[in-house]
């Protein structure tokens, strides 16, 4: 791996990643900054934030923006996640300059002009409206808010319309002062990339960045429970989750290939219980979520109102039957699985350049894929069994639920099942 990390004055980390065999690169800057950084009365600025990036500059108007990558074939694009805001590029080599400098005008410079601004928060009300419209979407809204109830960490990435329409722009370009700060900003670029030539681009554009600024986030405590609403739908989208692990707990890569083996394919045991063998859904998978400091466990199934009763409780026979029966063939199917995807990743300067960053925020390194491949492949049969043990054996859960969900049993039951 000849990835080089650099570090600038004003505590930027420039991350290079070359690809000598490519003609194009993909860079882009990722902040320490996402939703759970955010005040109560701020729920939703960091997605604003993103959105309005890319509205104009003291050089560069919204159309500008656009015109500029596009004329040379590249892509712009943005994300906003509950712990970081990502602004990336998709371009030829010898167009990294122009990317870099777009993303350094974007991020430093930023207008945030009232009529851009006011014509964005309608777009993302839309949004809003969109997601509380798509049932398999909002779902997992309402889980996390269930599970960390009255926190930042449990908060919807979109915010409210009310709150998101109350946004002054004095509010937003004073959450980038603060929060947009070198430290806790990552620039990192994979494909045909030269590191020198970056870093040196890096100092020239991104020169008035804060040293200092707000950092820090809320403690996310979970307390599980259960949501519920009766939608007119035709199917019911039902989630659980469970408490997880957090990114370094010495579980982290046993909890991902445990997800694999229970939830992770045409192969898994719940896609092969549920579906398979009692055609109970369509849909069914399972996910581990990680953070800083903690983590979910979760699965999500979509079913008919009168297949919901049963669906509940072989989903849960499934978890708990992981605690007693594991066997060293699923853990190699599942572990094939994990390290067939972190290497295709590898594959994609994109992919690459997003690993990196968010690696560098979360660990302070970039972390060799063999080192990941290590800790996979000690991963064993017992371990994974040792792990179900300790998520599922008397797990607090938390439930969402929402369409005809008349038949779904209570919480108490689902919550007995697990003790």
């Amino acid at each position: 791996m000849n990835v080089k990390v650099s570090t600038l004055q004003n505590g930027m980390r420039v991350i290079s990643d070359p690809m000598p065999h490519l003609e194009t690169a993909a860079v882009g800057v990722w902040v320490d900054t996402g939703a759970r950084h955010e005040t109560p009365a701020e729920n939703g600025i960091s997605h604003v934030l993103e959105h309005m990036a890319f509205k104009g500059t003291e050089k560069r108007s919204a159309l500008e923006i656009a015109e500029s990558i596009e004329a040379v074939g590249g892509h712009l694009n943005a994300y906003t996640s509950r712990d970081q805001t990502a602004y990336f590029a998709r371009v030829l080599k010898d167009d990294v300059p122009l990317a870099t400098d777009i993303l350094a005008d974007i991020l430093q410079k930023s207008t945030f002009d009232a009529e851009e601004l006011a014509r964005e928060k309608e777009v993302i009300v839309q949004e809003i409206g969109q997601t509380n419209d798509t049932p398999d979407d909002i779902i997992f809204d309402h889980l996390q808010e269930t599970a960390f109830p009255k926190q930042s960490f449990g908060r919807s990435i979109l915010g409210t319309s009310e709150l998101v329409r109350g946004f002054k722009r004095e509010t937003i370009s004073g959450y980038l002062k603060d929060r947009y700060i070198g430290s806790g900003m990552v620039l990192s670029a994979s494909g045909a990339i030269d590191h020198d030539e970056l870093v040196t681009l890096a100092e020239e554009l991104f020169s008035d960045l804060s040293v200092s600024g707000r950092t820090g986030m809320d403690a996310a405590n979970y307390e599980g429970g259960e949501f519920r609403e009766v939608r007119d739908l035709e199917q019911v989208h039902f989630a659980l989750s469970v408490p997880g692990v957090s990114y370094s707990d010495d579980d982290f890569y046993a909890s991902q290939i445990l997800s694999g083996l229970l939830g992770g394919g045409m192969s898994s045991r719940l896609f092969q219980e549920v579906r398979e063998k009692r055609g109970l859904c369509y849909s069914v998978f399972s996910f581990s979520s990680s953070f800083a400091d903690t983590g979910l466990f979760s699965v999500y199934a979509g079913t008919g109102p009168d297949q919901i009763e049963e669906l509940s409780g072989v989903i849960i026979d499934e978890l708990l039957k992981a605690t007693e029966t594991i066997t060293e063939k699923e853990v190699d199917r599942a572990r094939a699985q994990h390290k067939a995807g972190l290497l295709m990743g590898q594959e994609s300067p994109a992919a690459r350049c997003e690993v990196h960053a968010r690696q560098m925020l979360i660990y302070g390194r970039v972390i060799p894929p063999a080192e990941i491949t290590a800790q996979i492949n000690a991963v064993s049969a017992e371990r994974i069994q040792q792990v179900a043990k300790r998520l599922f054996a008397t797990a607090t859960p938390t439930v969402a639920a929402m369409g005809p969900i008349n038949k779904l049993e209570s919480f108490d039951r689902i919550a007995a099942r697990f003790n």
